[in-house]
């Protein structure tokens, strides 16, 4: 069966989207790179449709997504660049792994759980947020039939592929036998977790109301993600574990804050939004402030300014499409 035009419309749009907030918004590649998409879409893109197809296919919601979502993380920065153990990556004397090092695992706490963090709650749980907002009427929905899911998965390891080649081109480092089982056998597990979750989303509108609870409006849960999301990019590294202990604290009051909130009568896709929009915001503030990894200064400040800008637009695109949809329900 042919999907709808305008839920293909809405697989195109994550497939780019995905590699746009992951790289760009973030400020690691400069809008000049544009041309990279052609590899990053791929792997980004691929991942995040996959698991927003798949999570929705068999009626799950952002539990699922998340745990997903960490999955991902493994696989891509443990099986693919294996940043996760290489105490040299990209060739730039980073010394990512310096912090909170684990000899017997060889990797580094601090570097692991942050890209936790950039890939679960940002690559794929801001992307699929952003744009389910732009297509309110399926978000709830799968996008793609069952032969479009499997090319997507096709290109999704392609991607992978790809990527992995060009790591193992660039960076001459291949992680070791152990390390590579270990990544991808907890992605496996966290897989199959994913999926004996209940059946059901996680935001229910029939949920009742908890005793004493509050709702948040959406300016003051965004401003909370904002916070909370510029407190992970802004932890110090240096700190070692206590950086560690700092950015489990904050993932803490992050689902802590969602799981509360979204049990509360009268949360909405609107609040979902605005925890992605502030999300995204932190990533593109952020960028302001990070030094260029690639290009010139002023090349990446324009890029950082063109991406936020750009992130504002398709927040506030989404916030009205959700508002409206909201409305015709009403009637």
């Amino acid at each position: 069966m042919i999907a709808p035009r305008r839920h293909f419309s809405a697989a195109v749009t994550m497939f780019f989207v995905a590699p746009l907030v992951a790289e760009y918004l973030l400020g690691d590649l400069p809008l000049k790179m544009l041309p990279a998409l052609l590899v990053l879409a791929p792997a980004y893109g691929g991942a995040a449709l996959l698991i927003r197809e798949t999570a929705r296919r068999t009626g799950r919601g952002w539990p699922t997504m998340l745990i997903l979502g960490a999955a991902y993380t493994l696989i891509a920065e443990g099986l693919v660049t294996q940043s996760l153990f290489n105490h040299d990556y990209l060739n730039m004397h980073m010394h990512l792994l310096d912090h909170a090092y684990l000899p017997a695992l060889g990797t580094g706490a601090w570097w692991t759980l942050f890209m936790f963090n950039l890939h679960t709650f940002w690559s794929m749980g801001v992307s699929i947020v952003l744009v389910e907002a732009l297509f309110p009427a399926g978000a709830e929905t799968p996008w793609l039939g069952l032969a479009g899911d499997f090319m997507v998965a096709l290109v999704f390891v392609l991607g992978s592929a790809a990527n992995f080649l060009i790591e193992l081109k660039q960076n001459r480092f291949m992680a070791s036998h152990a390390q590579l089982l270990s990544a991808g056998a907890l992605s496996v597990l966290l897989i199959v977790t994913a999926f004996l979750l209940p059946a059901q989303p996680l935001i229910r509108r029939d949920c009742p109301r908890i005793a004493g609870g509050i709702l948040p409006n959406p300016w003051v849960a965004g401003a909370a993600a904002l916070m909370l999301g510029l407190g992970v990019l802004y932890t110090p590294p240096g700190w070692g574990w206590a950086a560690v202990g700092a950015l489990l604290a904050l993932d803490a009051a992050f689902l802590v804050l969602v799981t509360f909130s979204a049990r509360q009568t009268g949360w909405s896709a609107l609040h979902t939004l605005s925890l992605g929009a502030g999300g995204a915001l932190a990533y593109g503030l952020h960028a302001f402030t990070a030094k260029p990894l690639l290009g010139g200064l002023v090349g990446m400040r324009i890029s950082n300014t063109v991406m936020l800008a750009a992130a504002v637009l398709l927040i506030g695109v989404g916030a009205r499409r959700v508002i409206s949809h909201q409305s015709q329900r009403e009637l």
